[in-house]
C-alpha cells in the first residue's frame, strides 16, 4: 500500500460524484445484507424447528446472533477509527456470507445456533464499521444527509420485502435458501466495497497503536451478560441465576469504567458517554430503540392474535411503518438543510412516534384498517426524522477522531434499547395475559387447560384453535367464550405494554429540549491509503 495525503474533492465530499456513488452502492448492499437477514429468518424459524427439532433452542437462533453482534459493534467501531474501516468491512462481508452458508448447511439446531453466533460477529463488524464510512466519504453534514437517503432506501427495501421473501423462499425453495439468499448480496457488496471504497484513516499510519484487549474482554463480559439477562428474563423471571447475570454485567461494566480511564488508548472512551453534548443523544438512541422495536414487535401480534387478522392483512397494515421510514428520511434530508434549528426535526419525529404508539393503544377490532395504517404511516415518518438525525448529530459532535466508536455506540445503544423494550414489555404482556387467562379459566372451572392457552400463538393458529375448541366442548367447557376471553386478555396486555412505549417516547420528547443546538458544518482531515 502506498500512503499519501489526498485533498478532498470538496470540503464536504472526499470523492467525485461517480466514485462516491459507486462506493455508496457497496455500503448500501452491506446495509441490505444485515437488514435482509434480520427480517427473512424470522419467517422461516417455525419451519426450521419442525425439520431440525430442538425447540428448546428456538430462541437461541436469534439470541446467539444478537449476543455476538452487540458485543462486536463497539469493538470494531473503535478499531476502524485506528486502522481505517475498509479492511474490516471486507472481512465482515466474507465472515457474514461464510456464516450464512454454514447456517444453510445446518443439520441440527445446535449447529444453526453456533453458525448464527458466527454470523452475528460478521453482522456486528458490518454495523460497527460500514455506517461510519459515510461521514468518512462526506465530511459535510448537509451533503451527508442527502447521500444517507441511499442507506435509508436500502434498509427500507430490505425490511419491506424481507418477511414476504422469507415466506416465499421457505415455501417454494426450502428454508435453507433463507440463508443462501445472502450470497448474491454479499458478492455484490464485496465487489463494490473492494473496488470503489477508499481506505481512509484518521490516524497517521506510523502512529503507534496499542490494542486495548482487556477493554475488549470487559465489553464482551458486560454486554454479553446483559444480553443474556434481557433475553432470558421473560421466561425465568428474577431468579437467582438471572440476578447473578445482572450482577456480573454490572461488575464487568464498573471494571471497564475504571480500566478505560487509565489506559492510554481506550477501546471505549467514556469521555464520549459523559460529554454533555453527546450523552443526551446517546440516551435518545436507547429510548428510540425501546419504542421502535416495541412497536414493530407487538403491533403485528396485536393485529393477528388480538384482532384476528391474517398474517397477510397484518403485514399490509405494518408495511406503512417500514416504508415511511424511508420516505421520512428522504423528506428529512430536504427539510433539515433549509431550517435554522435542525433540532426541530427531533421534536417532530418523537411527537409522531408517540402518536403512532398511542394509536396502537387506542385501536380495537372495530377500528378501520385505514386508520390503523395511518397510525403506522405516522410512526414510520417519525422514525425517518429520528434515526438519520441522531446519526448525523452524534457524528457531528464526536469529531473525526471518535467517529467510528461514536457511530458504533449509537448503534449498540439502540440495540440495547430494543432489547430492553422487547424484554420489559414482553414480561409485562406475558404476566398480564397469563393472569387474565387464568381468571377466565377459573370461572369456567377449566384451570387444567391453562397450558393450551399459555402461549398466545393459539390465537393465531386456526388449526390449533379448532383442536383445542373441540377438546373443550367434549369436556363440557365453553370453548368459544374462553377463546374470546384469551383474545381480550391479549389485546388488553398489549395495549398496556405499548402504553409504556408511549411514556418512554414522551420522556424522549422532553429530553430533546436538553439537546444543545446542533450546527451542521464540515471539518476535513483525512488520510487516504491507496491500494
Amino acid at each position: 500500500m502506498a500512503i499519501h495525503s489526498a485533498s478532498a474533492h470538496s470540503s464536504d465530499q472526499v470523492l467525485p460524484f461517480r466514485e462516491s456513488l459507486l462506493a455508496m452502492l457497496g455500503i448500501a448492499f452491506v446495509v441490505m445484507l444485515v437488514a435482509l437477514d434480520s427480517t427473512v429468518v424470522g419467517t422461516a424459524l417455525p419451519t426450521i424447528v419442525a425439520e431440525l427439532k430442538g425447540f428448546e433452542l428456538y430462541a437461541w437462533v436469534a439470541t446467539s446472533y444478537l449476543l455476538t453482534s452487540v458485543i462486536t459493534v463497539p469493538i470494531f467501531g473503535r478499531l476502524g477509527d485506528f486502522y481505517g474501516r475498509k479492511p474490516f468491512v471486507l472481512v465482515s462481508i466474507l465472515l457474514f456470507t461464510t456464516a450464512s452458508i454454514l447456517c444453510g448447511m445446518a443439520n441440527s439446531m445446535l449447529w444453526l445456533v453456533i453458525a448464527r453466533g458466527l454470523q452475528g460477529i460478521g453482522g456486528g463488524m458490518l454495523v460497527g464499521t460500514a455506517f461510519a464510512c459515510i461521514p468518512d466519504l462526506f465530511p459535510g453534514a448537509h451533503v451527508r444527509l442527502r447521500w444517507q437517503v441511499m442507506m435509508s432506501t436500502a434498509f427500507g427495501i430490505a425490511t419491506a420485502v424481507g418477511p414476504s421473501l422469507g415466506g416465499f423462499l421457505t415455501q417454494y425453495w426450502g428454508w435453507r435458501w433463507v440463508f443462501y439468499v445472502n450470497l448474491p448480496v454479499g458478492v455484490l457488496s464485496l465487489f463494490f466495497v473492494y473496488k470503489y471504497l477508499p481506505h481512509l484513516r484518521h490516524t497517521h499510519p506510523d502512529a503507534k497503536i496499542r490494542l486495548d484487549w482487556p477493554g475488549a474482554l470487559l465489553i464482551t463480559a458486560s454486554l454479553g451478560c446483559l444480553q443474556l439477562f434481557v433475553e432470558m428474563l421473560p421466561k425465568h423471571g428474577l431468579s437467582l441465576g438471572m440476578l447473578g447475570l445482572l450482577a456480573a454485567s454490572i461488575v464487568a461494566f464498573v471494571a471497564l469504567w475504571k480500566w478505560e480511564h487509565h489506559t492510554p488508548q481506550p477501546i471505549l472512551p467514556f469521555d464520549l458517554l459523559v460529554d454533555p453534548r453527546l450523552s443526551i443523544l446517546f440516551l435518545l438512541s436507547v429510548l428510540s430503540g425501546f419504542s421502535m422495536f416495541s412497536l414493530m414487535f407487538y403491533a403485528p401480534l396485536l393485529y393477528q392474535g388480538g384482532f384476528g387478522l391474517s398474517p397477510q392483512e397484518a403485514g399490509l397494515l405494518i408495511t406503512p411503518l417500514v416504508a415511511c421510514i424511508m420516505l421520512g428520511s428522504i423528506s428529512n434530508g430536504r427539510i433539515i438543510t433549509k431550517i435554522k434549528n435542525p433540532n426541530v426535526m427531533l421534536y417532530i419525529g418523537f411527537s409522531l412516534l408517540a402518536l403512532s404508539c398511542l394509536g396502537v393503544v387506542i385501536s380495537n377490532r372495530w377500528t378501520s384498517h385505514g386508520v390503523i395504517a395511518a397510525f403506522m404511516l405516522i410512526g414510520g415518518l417519525g422514525l425517518g426524522f429520528i434515526l438519520p438525525n441522531l446519526t448525523i448529530f452524534i457524528q457531528q459532535e464526536a469529531g473525526r477522531e471518535h467517529l467510528g466508536i461514536a457511530t458504533a455506540l449509537m448503534q449498540s445503544l439502540r440495540m440495547i434499547g430494543s432489547m430492553l423494550g422487547t424484554a420489559i414489555i414482553g414480561t409485562l404482556i406475558n404476566h398480564m395475559y397469563a393472569g387474565s387467562v387464568r381468571q377466565a379459566l377459573a370461572q369456567d372451572k377449566a384451570d387444567s387447560w391453562f397450558s393450551s392457552f399459555a402461549d398466545p400463538q393459539i390465537l393465531i393458529s386456526h388449526e390449533t384453535q379448532a383442536t383445542v375448541l373441540a377438546q373443550l366442548t367434549n369436556a363440557g367447557h365453553q370453548g368459544p367464550l374462553l377463546l374470546e376471553a384469551a383474545r381480550e386478555a391479549l389485546i388488553g396486555s398489549i395495549h398496556m405494554g405499548v402504553g409504556l412505549a408511549v411514556v418512554v417516547t414522551v420522556i424522549a420528547l422532553w429530553l430533546v429540549s436538553k439537546v444543545p443546538l446542533i450546527t451542521l458544518h464540515a471539518k476535513v482531515e483525512t488520510t487516504v491509503v491507496s491500494e
